[in-house]
């Protein structure tokens, strides 16, 4: 298959990524609106608990704003015309990554060489 993004390619991406867009959001309201609701007294034990299931909203709420933050990237990059392209190589990321991953900024060639810096620059 050619490596070339056609209208329906594109389409079909930006649906998906619409899809993603929209799932984050309800999700991000409906835990917020759980967390609020559940009970915040108690005793020490309870009160330990509490602070437990906030850190982990806290840790949830963040990723999923992460995610949120890709996923409106990537539909910036289609408005601009500069989705598809890796930001590491700055050549055409495969389309069946795109189709899987339509928030991807990286090509799998990309990917590898990021992974490989990350980890050099680890041993530091």
């Amino acid at each position: 298959m050619k490596n070339v993004l056609n209208e329906e390619t594109l389409s079909e991406c930006k649906r998906k990524l619409l899809i993603q867009k929209q799932d984050l959001l309800n999700r991000i309201r409906n835990s917020k609106i759980f967390f609020s609701q559940s009970e915040k007294s108690g005793d020490e034990a309870d009160q330990s608990i509490a602070h437990i299931e906030e850190h982990a909203f806290l840790i949830s709420q963040d990723r999923m704003r992460l995610h949120l933050f890709e996923v409106e990237s990537a539909l910036a990059r289609l408005e601009s015309g500069e989705y598809g392209i890796c930001e590491e190589t700055l050549e055409p990321i495969e389309i069946e990554r795109l189709r899987a991953i339509p928030s991807t900024r990286l090509s799998i060639e990309g990917a590898e060489l990021r992974e490989a810096v990350q980890r050099k620059f680890a041993r530091f």
